[in-house]
């Protein structure tokens, strides 16, 4: 019961981070790029590696013990492209002009007092904006709820990194929520509230976890979940972090990020 109360707790506090994105978007003046760029870039080295270097051969040995070398590789594989495959899928769903990884930044956001007399019509295409984008995260936080869950119960100590990654990666999310439905309603309440609930799918996707995943888990399910889980992480990396790490700042610190991110990661497991 312990192992499954610390899951949930790390599924908490990486979808509360979009809220500290929109806390940020509102007490700072200006977006610092650069310690963006390097974050993001930190938070998909973290992923890329913990992902290729333990998930995926982790998930491999427990279903090839299972299975046998054959059936337990090729499963593996399956299981990891099928991460990949899902994940776009969700990805392809979600319409471009509304997808919560295009860039914002905090002087996006004007002063309530110089804030802009829209005509209506404006007001409520932000609003539909800020909703969309809050859905979109919200959709996209359940698998990586679920992700962080079940890397929980089977790896602590890499469920920690991850949920570190997760938090890191959902911060610009949080600004990217903020900062449509300020201009919209000109309440920093309501833009805050918005971006916070958005994040609480995560914890959400681990319950869903726990409820229906939980009765069926063995060894292969572990296994198949834990290379689904690398195949995601991946995606999301390749597909979200570093492109926006580069849109936030130079190339180079992005790859910085990265780079610095792996080696916590390799060291962390080395360690621990």
């Amino acid at each position: 019961m312990n192992d499954v109360l610390f899951a949930f707790l790390l599924t908490l506090i990486a979808g509360l981070s979009t809220g500290i994105g929109s806390a940020i978007a509102f007490f700072a003046k200006k977006t610092n790029t650069k310690f963006l760029a390097v974050s993001l870039g930190f938070s998909a080295g973290v992923m890329i590696y913990v992902s290729m270097v333990e998930i995926f051969f982790k998930a491999q040995s427990t279903l090839i013990e299972e299975l046998g070398a054959t059936a337990g590789s090729w499963i593996t594989v399956a299981s990891f492209f099928g991460g990949m495959l899902f994940i776009a899928i969700i990805d392809k769903l979600i319409p471009s002009h509304e997808n919560p990884h295009e860039v914002k930044m905090v002087e996006d956001i004007c002063e309530e007092k110089d804030l802009p007399k829209s005509p209506e019509k404006d007001k409520k295409k932000l609003m539909r904006m800020g909703l969309f984008t809050a859905l979109a995260i919200a959709i996209h936080n359940l698998p990586e709820g679920i992700a962080t869950f079940i890397s929980a119960l089977q790896e602590p100590t890499i469920a920690v990194s991850i949920t570190i990654a997760i938090a890191i990666h959902n911060i610009p999310e949080g600004i990217a929520v903020s900062v449509p439905v300020y201009y919209a309603t000109g309440s920093k309440k309501k833009a805050f509230v918005l971006s916070f609930l958005s994040g609480l799918t995560e914890p959400l996707g681990a319950l869903l976890a726990y409820l229906i995943l939980m009765p069926f888990l063995n060894n292969i399910m572990f296994g198949v979940i834990f290379a689904f889980v690398a195949g995601i992480m991946i995606f999301i990396s390749l597909d979200e972090l570093l492109p926006s790490a580069r849109e936030y700042g130079e190339h180079h610190l992005s790859i910085y990020g990265l780079v610095a991110g792996m080696a916590v990661m390799a060291i962390s497991l080395l360690l621990f």
